[in-house]
Order: C-alpha cells, then structure tokens, then sequence
C-alpha cells in the first residue's frame, strides 16, 4: 500500500508531482478536483464511490498526483485504464512507475491524453490490438426528440432469467467491435461478469425474446453514462435502439441525473445519425486503445 506520506516524501527528492493510491481522508479533495468538469470526468467520480463503499485501502485501484498537497492528476488502474480530462505532462510522469507493471489492458480517455501514454507504452513494446477514436455525446433536459416504442415492444430492467441472452449479446458485440472474447477462455467468469451487470441493463423484449440492451453504468445527479448499446442483429432498423435510448434519457432526467453521455465510434454512421437524431451533441473526443506486450520500464 503507496501512502500520500511515502508519496510527498519520495516527491520532496524530485521536483514535480508524485502519485500515491487514494486513501479515504483523500476522497473529498479528490472529488471537488473532479467536479470542476464532471462531464469529462464521470466514470472516476463514480468509481471513488464505488472505491469507497468497498474501502479505499482493501485493493487501491485509484491513483492521485499531489504537487504542494494540492491534486493535479487522477488515474484509474482496473477495470480499464482512465486519466482526469486535465491531465497535465508531469502528473502522467508521476503515474509511470505504476503503469510499468500493466502488460495489457483497456485505455480509454481524452484523446490527447492517451496519444501522450501511448507514446511511452509502445516504446516498451506493447502493441495496440484495437486504436479507435470515438465521439462523446451528451444529451440535457429538454434537448430529447422522443421516439415511440413499436407496438408489441416492452422496455424494462434486466432480470436474471435474461442472463443467456446477455451473455450472447456481451460476446456478440465484443467479436463485432473485433476485441477477444474472454468467454472462450472463462465462460463460468465471463457470466458471472455478465450477472454482475444486470441491475443496470434495460432492454426491449418483443414477443418473449430480447432485441435491444443498453448498460446505465454510471447514474449520478452528474449525469449517466450509457455503455454496452446492442441490438439483435434480426432486430435492427426497427426502431428498436432510438425508442429504447428515448426512454433510457427518460428515466436518468426523472432520476434528476444532469445529462446523459455515450461514446459512437467514429465511422459508425448509422450509430452517430441515430444519437444526432434524438437530440445528443457531441461534446468531446476520446480514443480507446486494446493492447498487450511486454512490461519493461516506461519511466524516464
């Protein structure tokens, strides 16, 4: 366990900010550093929380640059890799001993943010298996152009007897975007994962079967964070996903969330004319990297 104390101490050697894992007397600096752009910073809001229900100190995935007690970076570690939207050059400096002992991993942020690590990852050999740039959009109360559900169509909350046909859209959609499929390797874990996930799924059922399903990762009074959108292949062009997102948006701004947000891969016409559609602005650009390779030092 890395300290702020050890942190500050090893920082006095060395100018610049150093990095310690975020502790719980940390939390609450932490988060009004985050708040001043909560848009762009809405998964690590979300994951101090989480972070903090299941304690700080049990398995810190949290990283925090300090320079003169005062927080100027944020890092997440697992499950994916994310960086504050402000990031600046020597805050990511002081996160490069830790990220050394990352192989492989999922690194999405700020496309500026990422180009900068990613430079330093591919000098140690990894390799990029997916490098994508996406759009951020978000949609405010008021801004929504509704569309009906289709006649014999229900959207609800997943239930745990739709867990088969979760498990085949999570995989479905991981072979369409081309990333590996853990299931071939661990499908008791990869359902479990799955099952994990399934208080924040809604999906449209049409004649007893699913055709849509879209993940509320994150429900904040910030704003909501939609991921894992997938529709049935025979179900598409049907209305199917633009009636579901109407609701979805529906329910965050009675939930009083400020805004919703989803990521399009750019390219993806058909994704980004049906979020355009419904009112959604893009509001800023993010690049995913899928990589693996060797762990040698990326300091200095």
């Amino acid at each position: 366990m890395f300290s702020r104390k050890s942190a500050t101490n090893s920082g006095s050697r060395q100018q610049g900010p150093s990095a310690a894992f975020l502790t719980s007397k940390d939390r609450n600096q932490v988060l009004r550093y985050l708040c001043s752009d909560p848009s762009l910073n809405l998964q690590l809001l979300d994951l101090i929380d989480r972070e903090e229900r299941t304690s700080f100190e049990s398995e810190p995935v949290v990283l925090i640059a300090w320079e003169a007690g005062e927080v100027v970076g944020v890092a997440s570690l697992r499950p994916s890799l994310l960086f504050d939207a402000h990031l600046k050059p020597d805050a990511l400096e002081a996160f490069l001993p830790y990220l050394n002992s990352i192989e492989s991993g999922l690194l999405k942020s700020l496309d500026t943010v990422v180009s900068d690590l990613w430079q330093r990852l591919e000098q140690t050999g990894r390799r990029s298996l997916i490098d994508r740039f996406e759009s951020a959009f978000s949609i405010r109360p008021g801004e929504l152009i509704p569309t009906t559900i289709p006649e014999g169509a229900t959207l609800r909350v997943a239930q745990a007897g739709d867990l088969d046909e979760l498990v085949y859209a999570a995989r479905a959609s991981l072979r369409e975007e081309k990333r590996p499929d853990p299931a071939e390797r661990d499908s008791v874990g990869f359902a479990r994962w799955v099952r994990g996930r399934i208080p924040r799924a809604r999906v449209i059922e049409v004649g007893g079967k699913l055709g849509f399903v879209g993940y509320a990762d994150v429900r904040r009074p910030d704003g909501w964070l939609i991921q894992g959108v997938f529709t049935w292949p025979q179900m598409r062009r049907k209305g199917l996903a633009a009636a579901a997102m109407t609701g979805i948006v529906q329910e965050a701004f009675d939930a009083g969330g400020d805004h919703v947000q989803l990521a399009v891969v750019e390219g993806n016409e058909p994704g980004l004319n049906l979020y355009r559609g419904l009112g959604f602005r893009s509001f800023a650009r993010l690049r995913t990297l899928l990589f693996v390779g060797s762990a040698r030092s990326i300091a200095g």
